[in-house]
């Protein structure tokens, strides 16, 4: 296949924070089981939600925030973006969405080309632990774009697993409240076509009436006329049976709604996005 014939699958999101433990917390009484914490090397934490479909959630906060500052001065696009964007909307939000990759470098160049790029491309490892204590070394590839003149906003980039652990997921893949696998992410921009453009580009797609599809999920762009750039909102879920996920959240007294066939849990501390369970066989 040709690289405009084939979308690029969704990796995992971003979802800002500025208390780990909160994220941790949060996104257990949502019936999510969370990874231990991984440590970057430039200053960032995560607890990762790993998925059966291969995606994740990345809650991420600043554990050491001088390495932070040395990382954002030797030209770290990611720890920089994080900065920009918690600086503009506060610790807890979506910040970025991250679409997996062979080949980063060539990622880089063709985001040069577009005059979409976010910065240079990043290449780093860190520890990987997995459920039952088993460590490895991860290492991954990267490559930034942007909507131009949008510093502060959303951001997206490529993940090349240039070393994937082959450490056993399925424990950590396993969830309380049914979620297999993430059918979409739900956005907003003030320009509609700008923002499909920029994602087609990026997730080397082509944009439609409803949003931007990917290899194994979608982007659902709204439009919202007052929105500056792209703001992301939501991520929808595939669970097997709506009414035990609901049955888990009225237990765990979590606010929802049922809006139609949709399970919808408002974004809170720790849980930077709205979630949203539908059911799917």
């Amino acid at each position: 296949m040709t690289k405009t014939d084939s979308p690029r699958p969704l990796d995992h999101v971003v979802l800002p924070t500025g208390d780990l433990a909160l994220a941790r917390e949060r996104l257990t009484a949502l019936g999510f089981t969370v990874s231990p914490q991984g440590t970057h090397p430039f200053g960032t934490i995560n607890c990762c939600v790993y998925l059966s479909d291969g995606t994740f959630l990345e809650p991420l906060a600043v554990g050491d925030k001088p390495a932070a500052d040395k990382a954002i001065v030797e030209g770290n696009a990611f720890v920089a973006r994080d900065r920009l964007f918690r600086d503009a909307h506060g610790d807890e939000g979506f910040s970025a969405v991250v679409f997996g990759t062979g080949d980063a470098d060539a990622d880089h160049c063709e985001f040069v080309a577009a005059g979409v790029s976010a910065g240079s491309r990043l290449d780093f490892s860190r520890p990987f632990v997995d459920a039952s204590g088993k460590s490895d070394q991860a290492s991954f590839r990267l490559a930034f774009a942007a909507q131009p003149n949008a510093d502060a906003d959303a951001f997206f980039f490529t993940c090349e697993r240039a070393n994937a652990p082959a450490v056993d997921r399925s424990a950590l893949q396993a969830h309380g409240n049914g979620a297999r696998r993430v059918l979409a992410v739900e956005l907003a921009a003030g320009d509609v076509a700008a923002a499909g453009k920029l994602l087609a580009t990026v997730a080397r797609s082509k944009a439609d009436d409803v949003g931007v599809p990917l290899a194994n999920a979608s982007l659902a762009i709204r439009s919202e006329p007052n929105a500056l750039g792209i703001r992301l909102e939501a991520m929808v879920f595939a669970v097997d049976d709506l009414a035990a996920t609901k049955a888990l959240l009225v237990e765990r007294t979590v606010a929802h709604d049922l809006d139609g066939q949709r399970l919808v849990v408002p974004a809170a501390p720790g849980q930077g996005a709205t979630f949203i369970f539908e059911e799917q066989k």
